[in-house]
């Protein structure tokens, strides 16, 4: 736990919310015993000690477009396509901006852990339906820290309630969905333990059946350069 290195992280994310190496600077600063816990809860049961032994990669699956334009319409991999697309993102931007010092004799399933969390996070936004936005990427780390108990996110995702919740008009309702997306949390399945490199062929709305999540009402996305959540705001 270094609570001064996620402060100086946490007033860069908010000089410029853009900045996504700052997330995973205050997550893995903040982290605790997250990851030590998330590989105890997979050892529990089948599936998840199937990912451990597996470690499978996300990212050459996520990183085919031509092979993910080939599913089914309506499919999970088709849901995502659309989403980085429509943000115009990629599958290891998520890579470079995790590239941060870390120890080097860290057991390699808690490096996988790590990478299985990062590497799936844009197929949460597909399957939770949040925007890359502000209030979206804050709702999604709401529902995250729920999920995976890491202090850094909560940290970030509480910020957020409160900057974004004041910069922005009341009638778009950013803090209920922050809000919404822990309650979301609650209710759904433990995504880690979801095998989501088997599942992309899978109809979205099968999927989020299965893990319990509703389809997220409309709300209106919020971008960076339309408000000033800068810390000292």
């Amino acid at each position: 736990m270094r609570p001064l290195k996620a402060a100086r992280a946490l007033r860069e994310l908010f000089a410029n919310p853009d900045d996504t190496q700052q997330v995973f600077e205050i997550i893995d600063a903040m982290q605790g015993p997250a990851l030590v816990q998330m590989r105890k809860r997979l050892q529990q049961t089948e599936q998840g000690r199937r990912l451990l032994a597996e470690q499978p990669n996300l990212i050459p699956l996520l990183s085919d477009r031509e092979r993910l334009r080939a599913l089914p319409k309506g499919s999970l991999g088709r849901e995502y396509l659309a989403f980085v697309e429509a943000e115009g993102i990629s599958a290891d931007g998520l890579v470079h901006a995790s590239d941060i010092s870390r120890q080097r004799d860290e057991a390699a399933e808690l490096r996988w852990i790590r990478n299985w969390l990062r590497d799936s996070h844009d197929v949460w936004h597909a399957v939770l339906g949040y925007k890359g936005d502000l209030i979206g990427e804050a709702a999604i780390l709401a529902f995250s820290h729920h999920q995976t108990r890491n202090i850094g996110v909560g940290m970030i995702a509480t910020m957020a309630w409160f900057k974004i919740g004041r910069v922005t008009d009341r009638s778009l309702g950013a803090r209920d969905l922050i809000i919404n997306g822990r309650l979301r949390s609650k209710k759904s399945a433990w995504f880690l333990e979801v095998p989501w490199h088997e599942w992309l062929a899978r109809p979205i709305d099968e999927v989020r059946r299965d893990l319990g999540v509703d389809r997220l009402t409309q709300y209106r996305p919020v971008r960076s350069h339309e408000v000033n959540v800068s810390f000292v705001a």
